[in-house]
């Protein structure tokens, strides 16, 4: 990088753009940066090269040199008005956040972001990096530091009322606490956020997180239709801003209709006009997921989730749901198979379903103990033994509700008795 500086003007602009090598082109920016003129078509000049400056080194993925270009930028951070400061560093961490492989740099960087502005007492861009830093301390999986750092962000922002943060922050708050699987506090976070939410005007991208994440919420309680709607309605939000997201979204709507057995309406959604723009793995994912379901084959299930591993037991969400499912659908076949039979072999059994005996034997045993039916396994002869169900002997209940009866006339006597008493 030369160290003599370029004329903050259009002309420059123009040259770097017009060069031929990227290099070329970040290296006249550097120098129109350089330049010391703080006059108000200057500090315009700037401003641009700056946005220039930041999607090269994007390309080019020199995310070390955004980094050292926020360093650099810090006197001219000092003459412009806080607000584009504040436009400018969401900036580039938002262009460092696009480099793959940069979750440490980021981290780093939004603690460096942490201490200037403490330091410069710049509390409205302290808050909002703090709250991305908490994002990514998440994302990397260190719940303590980010939930410690979240309650004091917390405490701060409720203070001073900043709603439209206080969204953020709280649907943060929910994601942290449903990460640890803690789901009483993540509800009470995603209802603090859908409170703040109501009081103010909402992007369209923020309100479409809220609604997935109140979906996931749902689904989690099993309550599935409830879950569909709000996963509509984040895809119609993520759909209109043609963000990645509503992908996800959609293939959440299509999780819901497997789980409450309308595994036949996925292949109308997905060819439907909005279905057919996200047509792709994740979407095949669920469809054959959904055509293993309808078929009520373990075979096909299996299948499934081995083609498509990423889309399926890498995501999280869909992995605990299937692995539900799954549980049930085998569970229905096992129970299913085993009905004509007083006494049958495991290895029958094993072959009929098309499983692994030892999974087969493993898995009746833990029916067994959960009353799914009354049986034992004779490990010995490698048979299963199905045994009547037993006829319910009344006396019990009866006596148990005779009891409770007069536990209400003793209280009602006494509390009569009390009255005449005074």
């Amino acid at each position: 990088m030369s160290t003599s500086h370029l004329p903050a003007t259009e002309e420059s602009l123009a040259q770097a753009l017009e060069a031929e090598a990227p290099s070329e082109a970040i290296s006249i920016l550097y120098r129109v940066l350089e330049n010391p003129s703080s006059s108000s078509g200057a500090l315009q000049i700037k401003e641009k090269a700056i946005a220039e400056l930041t999607d090269l080194l994007r390309q080019e993925s020199r995310a070390e040199d955004l980094r050292s270009l926020l360093t650099q930028l810090r006197p001219f951070f000092a003459v412009i008005p806080k607000a584009k400061t504040a436009k400018i560093v969401r900036g580039v961490l938002d262009t460092v956040a696009k480099i793959p492989g940069t979750s440490n740099l980021q981290i780093a960087l939004c603690k460096e972001m942490v201490e200037w502005c403490r330091a410069e007492k710049r509390m409205f861009l302290r808050q909002r990096v703090e709250s991305r830093l908490a994002a990514l301390l998440m994302e990397n999986k260190e719940y303590t530091e980010a939930l410690a750092l979240l309650t004091e962000l917390l405490k701060e922002v409720r203070r001073f009322d900043d709603k439209l943060l206080l969204v953020e922050i709280d649907l943060l708050e929910s994601k942290l606490h449903f990460s640890l699987r803690n789901l009483p506090k993540a509800k009470a976070a995603l209802t603090a956020a859908r409170t703040a939410a109501n009081a103010i005007y909402v992007p369209p991208e923020q309100q479409g997180m809220v609604d997935l994440q109140s979906g996931i919420l749902h689904a989690e309680e099993k309550d599935y239709k409830t879950a569909y709607s709000y996963f509509f309605e984040a895809f119609e939000s993520f759909n209109a801003l043609v963000d990645d997201r509503a992908v996800y979204s959609l293939k959440y709507m299509l999780l819901c209709k497997i789980m409450v057995s309308q595994a036949d309406d996925v292949a109308g959604i997905i060819s439907s006009k909005a279905g057919l723009q996200y047509v792709g793995p994740e979407l095949d994912a669920m469809r054959a997921v959904a055509d293993a379901h309808s078929k009520r084959s373990l075979k096909l299930f299996e299948t499934a989730l081995r083609d498509y591993k990423v889309q399926l037991e890498e995501d999280p969400i869909v992995h605990r749901h299937l692995s539900s499912l799954y549980d049930t659908l085998l569970e229905q076949n096992l129970c299913r198979l085993i009905e004509p039979f007083t006494r049958v072999e495991i290895a029958h059994i094993a072959e009929l379903i098309e499983l692994p005996i030892d999974h087969v034997e493993k898995k009746l045993s833990q029916m067994i103990l959960d009353k799914k039916f009354s049986g034992t396994l004779d490990q010995g002869a490698g048979c299963l033994v199905i045994f009547d169900d037993p006829k319910t002997d009344a006396i019990y209940p009866d006596t148990l509700e005779t009891i409770a009866n007069m536990d209400k006339v003793v209280d009602s006597l006494f509390v009569r008795s009390a009255k005449i008493m005074t």
